[in-house]
């Protein structure tokens, strides 16, 4: 299966900032002091000459060009348009706006409760504004046509590929989730054409989620990458690559934000696997919603 395409900055569905944010990985140190301060306050670096902007990255006109270039700009006057137009979009409460999505040193409790339920809002939102409806359907495809899913994490993204398994488990599919990578990789040895290998990495450049996913690759097994990096390592590994738009913070990094972004992305696409077979899915849901009903208190049936 050929990769999902890359999304060019002329048409990305979520906006030239998530875009930027989804490449600064690969871009060069210099291209990324720039992009940093674009991704920061898109106003104001709509406002400055090349110049300008060039002397506060400090690095040279050139760079700036060269970035541009970079995240699909035909050059830099370009860019100054789409920035004034992605800032006249993006209204932020001011108690919520933290430039880089950081808490301040000094904030008091509210201001963190704001900027966090802001920022993981906007994670959410932005996630689904650039999410690609039609790799989401090529994926739905494969896993409602399926003999096997796997699933792979490490740390927060762990959680998530578990939530995913269990979920697809849940309505009868054939669907495992293994933390530990030497698991992973005897389990993804034996996949084959017509299985489903989904690597979840925030970064995309785990080690142990891209090993296990090349496996199965290998193997002849459909392979999914969910990133939040277009351009990152697992993406060479995977036949659709799905992103997600979160930020991550001083305090959270590989954590809240980025985890509820693909939380998100994992939804959609169960949603879109229990919908293929609604009645299938009801009654799936159903037997299993019975067998733990014992275990709620209150419940009319007691365990002996």
């Amino acid at each position: 299966m050929a990769k999902s395409p890359k999304i060019s900055a002329s048409h990305e569905p979520g906006g030239l900032i998530v875009h930027i944010s989804g490449l600064l990985p690969s871009l060069s140190p210099a291209e990324q002091r720039v992009a940093r301060l674009v991704v920061a306050d898109p106003a104001d670096a709509a406002r400055r000459t090349i110049t300008d902007l060039a002397t506060a990255a400090e690095t040279s006109e050139a760079t700036v060009i060269r970035f541009c270039r970079s995240v699909g700009m035909d050059g830099y006057p370009q860019l100054r348009i789409r920035l004034a137009a992605e800032a006249a979009r993006r209204v932020e409460p001011p108690d919520a706006r933290v430039v880089g999505g950081d808490i301040p040193p000094g904030a008091d409790l509210a201001q963190i409760i704001a900027t966090i339920a802001f920022n993981d809002a906007r994670a959410v939102e932005e996630t689904a504004e650039q999410l690609d409806p039609a790799v989401c359907e090529q994926v739905v495809e494969a896993i409602v046509g399926a003999s096997r899913i796997e699933v792979y994490g490490a740390g927060a993204s762990g959680f998530v590929a578990s939530d995913f398994q269990q979920k697809l488990h849940r309505i009868g599919r054939t669907a495992f989730s293994f933390p530990d990578v030497h698991t992973a990789l005897t389990s993804a040895a034996l996949l084959g054409k017509g299985d489903v290998a989904v690597g979840i990495s925030h970064t995309g450049t785990t080690a142990d989620v891209i090993e296990v996913l090349e496996q199965a690759r290998s193997r002849g097994a459909a392979t999914v990458a969910l990133t939040n990096f277009p351009r990152s390592p697992i993406t060479d590994v995977a036949d659709f690559v799905l992103t997600t738009a979160a930020r991550e913070t001083t305090y959270r990094s590989g954590a809240m934000a980025s985890r509820l972004a693909q939380l998100t992305v994992v939804d959609c696409l169960f949603v879109g696997v229990a919908a293929r077979n609604r009645a299938r899915t009801r009654k799936a849901l159903e037997v299993t919603a019975a067998a733990v009903q014992t275990h709620r208190v209150g419940s009319a049936r007691r365990r002996g």
